[in-house]
């Protein structure tokens, strides 16, 4: 006879593709899951993984009893969650991946008052690209992500949550803050700062300026930054510009926010949603959430109508 705690064995293997790391996950000694793992195997007659190579990988029908494991474990969970909102149990744990230009500028604004709202709720954020957080969702890792859409992945459900513009910020001097009607054609230019590769920022910003593959930037030195503060410290020493996410902003001490110039032309705009995969559980809480940051953000900002969007895929 199968059983869930089977399948979360599994789904652990899968997801770890290490026995004794899946077993950790679990709270079980390696043995006792690689015991549970085996009988599973013995009583659908396959086997589920490939143990002579490392790391372990599941065979091709392996991959389909997991991916089944993973929807049935879902809907499992379900059940747990319909319970809890029928007793009004608000609590649990929220594991979330947000990317690096939005951790700063957007957890300070929800977090805290959603765990004074909500205390019996443990929110876990982990900051990470928009690729590390698609791919920990769909291993059932994360509950939920927080980046730039659209995405276009059929397995993972966009949510929008607000639109949020794209400035320019560069040194105090620089001609783009004196020039009239600032255009996107105006900022493609050889002087800018950009993050490094794996940001879905930076692919924005190359969207928005035009910039050529392969063309040369003309700045001191070379930089491979993945922080929008480290480029805005550096701006302010060295001379460029670079683009800026809306609520970065917020940040800049008001002296600063003189080294910012929006566009005159169209108003820029990145979508930011709250994601998660089609076997997501937590639904209710994750309507909290969604509802908490709409909350906390200015309302301009959930309007879509605002500007134009800018896409980075």
């Amino acid at each position: 006879m199968i059983t869930l705690i089977q399948l979360e064995y599994i789904v652990a293997v899968d997801t770890y593709r290490h026995f004794a790391q899946a077993a950790e996950h679990c709270f079980v000694t390696q043995p006792t899951l690689s015991m549970q793992v085996k009988k599973l195997e013995d009583d659908l007659g396959i086997k589920i993984f490939d143990r002579t190579k490392q790391p372990v990988v599941p065979t091709d029908i392996g991959m389909l009893v997991v991916a089944q494991a993973r929807k049935t474990l879902a809907e499992s969970g379900r059940l747990k969650e319909i319970v809890k909102q029928f007793l009004g149990d608000i609590s649990g744990q929220l594991n979330i991946g947000i990317i690096p230009t939005l951790g700063p500028y957007l957890l300070p604004l929800f977090a805290g008052n959603f765990k004074k709202k909500f205390p019996k709720v443990t929110l876990y954020v982990e900051e990470l690209v928009t690729e590390h957080i698609a791919e920990k969702l769909k291993n059932d890792r994360l509950d939920a992500g927080i980046f730039v859409t659209p995405f276009g992945d059929d397995s993972i459900i966009e949510q929008p949550l607000f639109y949020e513009e794209m400035l320019v910020y560069a040194h105090s001097g620089h001609p783009l803050l004196v020039k009239n009607n600032l255009k996107t054609i105006d900022v493609a230019v050889p002087d800018i700062w950009l993050l490094n590769d794996g940001h879905c920022f930076r692919s924005q910003v190359i969207n928005l300026c035009a910039i050529k593959p392969g063309s040369r930037q003309e700045l001191p030195f070379d930089l491979e930054g993945g922080s929008l503060e480290t480029l805005m410290r550096i701006i302010r020493k060295e001379g460029g510009f670079t683009i800026i996410p809306e609520l970065a902003v917020n940040d800049l001490a008001e002296v600063e926010k003189n080294n910012v110039v929006r566009f005159d032309e169209l108003k820029p705009l990145r979508e930011v949603s709250l994601c998660f995969s089609r076997n997501y559980v937590k639904q209710g809480l994750l309507k909290l959430l969604s509802e908490e940051i709409k909350a906390s953000i200015p309302k301009e900002m959930l309007n879509r109508e605002r500007g134009d969007l800018v896409t980075w895929k």
